[in-house]
């Protein structure tokens, strides 16, 4: 707030007040009163005028620029009315009355879309968990009565409890602060881990697996990590090259500055140049999603996302007919070495 704007305000106000003064002024000359006394009567005014609007203007420009000041200072803007005070003159009073209405509204919203994202979260939980039950029968009857017909069928039914699990992370990934341990983790005991939960389809698919230097020590939560590491993968046997021979995906890692990474790089078809930088947008399928599969979009948009709150890194590399590679990268926790 300065002062021209606060004048431009008043403009009407202060050409009336004038306006009057002279009036008044050329009223007591015509009455014949002595002219000091008129003099004296209108600097008196002019006085009484000039400190009113003064006053008037330091006390809002403080009350103003408190509130400004406040606001800045907050991460979350919506949180002012908590910090303002309601202040001497009647526009102070209306726009404290105002921003807190408001923001009594806004926090009861906020409120009630929490609720329902909690119970939404509830109920993905508790679907996924009775849904366990088909599925593992489904499996069961599988083993119980081999046949090509069964094995089509298992190969449906591991999709289906890919994109389950899928829609689990997703429900809890706003949420995940509450929801993960970072510990220490052997790298190699997590990737065999997801090799073997995968090992089915890679046997049948005839795709090789190399592991390297894998003997290494990371700190995240073990949950999440796997199911990122499975989202990657599934994506590697999902865009396969069946034009090759032989189909390979490899897991290693590098030590870079105060990084591990760990990069998985396959043999697939890879993903075009102008696809790479969209990949992990959420919901985009790419030409490859189109063309060679049902793609939902959401598995590299949840690693992203997951990846981005544990504290991690991930980046993709790609290249048509020769095969893609994601790195994850993992920064050294020098507190948790010290504390060993």
């Amino acid at each position: 707030m300065n002062i021209v704007d606060f004048l431009k305000e008043r403009i009407l106000f202060l050409i009336l007040s004038l306006a009057v003064l002279m009036f008044s002024s050329l009223l007591l000359i015509y009455l014949k009163v002595d002219l000091y006394a008129i003099i004296f009567i209108a600097l008196l005014n002019l006085s009484s005028l000039l400190i009113y609007h003064l006053y008037d203007f330091f006390n809002k420009k403080k009350y103003y620029d408190e509130v400004i000041c406040n606001l800045e200072a907050l991460d979350k803007k919506y949180l002012i009315s908590d910090v303002i005070e309601e202040g001497s003159f009647l526009e102070s009073k209306l726009i404290y009355h105002i921003i807190n209405e408001v923001t009594k509204s806004m926090k009861d919203d906020i409120s009630e879309l929490k609720i329902n994202n909690r119970e939404y979260r509830e109920y993905i939980e508790l679907w996924v968990h009775e849904i366990k039950t088909p599925i593992s029968s489904c499996k069961l009857l599988i083993e119980n009565n081999k046949s090509d017909l069964t094995d089509s069928i298992n190969e449906e039914v591991i999709k289906v409890e890919n994109y389950i699990e899928q829609a689990l992370f997703y429900a809890r990934s706003n949420t995940l602060e509450k929801d993960y341990i970072i510990k220490e983790l052997n790298l190699k005991s997590v990737v065999n881990k997801v090799i073997r939960k995968n090992s089915k389809i890679l046997i049948q698919e005839r795709i090789k697996i190399e592991t390297k230097d894998l003997e290494k020590t990371i700190y995240t939560d073990s949950k999440w990590i796997e199911f990122i590491l499975n989202q990657v993968l599934s994506n590697s046997i999902k865009y396969i090259d069946n034009s090759k021979s032989e189909n390979k995906i490899k897991f290693y890692t590098r030590d870079i500055g105060e990084n591990i990474v760990l990069y998985i790089e396959d043999t697939g078809i890879g993903i075009t140049e102008k696809d790479v930088i969209k990949v992990f947008e959420k919901g985009y399928t790419g030409e490859n999603g189109r063309r060679y599969s049902k793609s939902t979009g959401m598995g590299l948009y949840l690693c992203k996302k997951l990846t981005s709150k544990l504290g991690l890194g991930v980046n993709l590399e790609s290249k048509v007919n020769k095969g893609t590679k994601v790195a994850i990268i993992f920064p050294i926790n020098k507190y948790f070495i010290e504390m060993q």
